[in-house]
């Protein structure tokens, strides 16, 4: 476990890949277990990735700083920005996607929807292309994504309903050999639960794509 940061009321640390970030029904191996046999303290979930995705995650030690914190996420005054290797190119070099979002939670997969309704939420993400390159005749590109929202699969669901699905995302429309999903939780910007130190942490990105 690589764990970047820890004090009495929260840890830092990075996520590996294939990991569940929280406790299911299933009983596979995931981070609430990982870490409280770790610290032998009792730990609490603020935010999750998919089990696909790795990167950089705080979790909480007290009951305090998890309400403190998770208030701050509803309050958007929590920030998590990704690294993400998608098919083809954005049109332009910044801009934002805003979407309604079902989650259709007997398939596990979230679709863009045209208007709310029952079950659907808003989604929004900004995004700067970083750089752009090409593999066996095809274009690829390298993008940072700033979260406002939290949704199911969001960065995966957004990109692919605009044809550039994520590399290795086969659950979402991607058709290449790519051995892992191209998304890296790579920073996060907060503010400590109870000495409100400003803190940011990064983790370079661990994408095996070949």
């Amino acid at each position: 476990m690589n764990i970047i940061f820890e004090d009495n009321d929260i840890i830092v640390c990075i996520k590996p890949v294939g990991i569940l970030s929280q406790k299911d029904a299933s009983g596979k191996v995931n981070m609430i277990d990982l870490l409280e046999n770790l610290c032998d303290c009792e730990v609490y979930p603020l935010h999750r990735l998919d089990r696909e995705v790795g990167g950089i995650m705080v979790f909480a030690k007290t009951k305090y700083a998890a309400a403190k914190l998770s208030a701050d996420i509803t309050n958007h005054n929590f920030k998590k920005e990704y690294i993400a290797y998608v098919h083809s190119k954005p049109k332009t070099q910044t801009g934002e996607m805003r979407d309604f979002l079902f989650k259709d939670s007997s398939k596990n997969k979230s679709y863009v929807v045209r208007c709310e309704r029952k079950g659907v939420k808003m989604a929004l993400l900004e995004y700067t292309l970083l750089e752009t390159f090409e593999i066996e005749g095809e274009i690829y590109s390298k993008v940072r994504v700033l979260l406002h929202t939290g949704r199911t699969h969001q960065i995966r669901v957004q990109f692919a309903s605009r044809k550039m699905p994520l590399a290795g995302d086969r659950k979402y429309g991607a058709r290449d050999s790519f051995k892992q999903i191209g998304l890296w939780s790579y920073k996060i910007t907060f503010t400590h639960p109870t000495n409100k130190e400003k803190l940011e942490f990064c983790a370079k990105p661990e994408i095996n794509l070949f």
